[in-house]
């Protein structure tokens, strides 16, 4: 087990999740975290599938990485993440059909997704399988995470509800509570992400800029 995950393992699985988080820090993959939060649901299905497609591009590409030509590297990746997303997306259709429709072209949008390209050139081409592996996960799970903060707050506060179930009482509405249309809209999803980036750069004072 401690071969399999050795200290630069564990930094590539868990660093993206927290500290070095490619939406927060990196500020990458910010158009779908505005197009896609407005519900949970879509929200996390969004995030696993940049996961799984982040994880195995990784994985294949880092295969491949010294049998590809430099000057068609490019091509190359955006070739097997396009089979991924396509998989990705018909397996979607087939048992999350309401889903997919949700996230309508935001699916097929991964292949030009920053975070997963960024990976790919950054690390899977210069690292073995298993970490670039783990480092596609990490990336997939952190930009995964800030997706369900976001969409939890525009959910619950816009419509009262979580995973489409009512989560706010009548008693709430009777005594003068109203659901805020606000939040449903992509300005507000802009809103709580700065907060978010605030948070994480309070946090974490080296991440300040000088």
């Amino acid at each position: 087990m401690s071969q399999l995950f050795s200290k630069k393992d564990k930094e590539a699985l868990f660093t993206p999740i927290g500290k070095n988080n490619p939406v927060t820090v990196q500020v990458l993959g910010i158009c779908s975290a505005l197009a896609v939060t407005s519900k949970l649901e879509p929200a996390i299905v969004m995030g696993l599938s940049v996961t799984i497609i982040t994880a195995f591009s990784n994985l294949v590409i880092s295969f491949i990485r010294k049998t590809i030509p430099n000057r068609i590297r490019i091509i190359v990746q955006l070739v097997v993440v396009a089979a991924l997303v396509t998989v990705v997306s018909e397996v979607l259709k087939a048992f999350a059909y309401d889903v997919s429709v949700q996230l309508s072209v935001y699916v097929g949008l991964i292949i030009t997704n920053c975070i997963l390209m960024g990976r790919l050139e950054a690390y899977a081409m210069s690292n073995g399988p298993w970490p670039s592996f783990l480092d596609g996960i990490g990336n997939g799970l952190g930009y995964a995470k800030i997706l369900i903060i976001v969409a939890f707050f525009r959910e619950l506060l816009g419509s009262g509800t979580l995973l489409g179930f009512k989560v706010v009482p009548d008693s709430f509405y009777a005594a003068g509570y109203a659901n805020n249309g606000l939040m449903l809209m992509p300005p507000m999803a802009l809103i709580i992400l700065a907060c978010l980036i605030w948070y994480q750069r309070a946090k974490h004072k080296d991440l300040q800029e000088k």
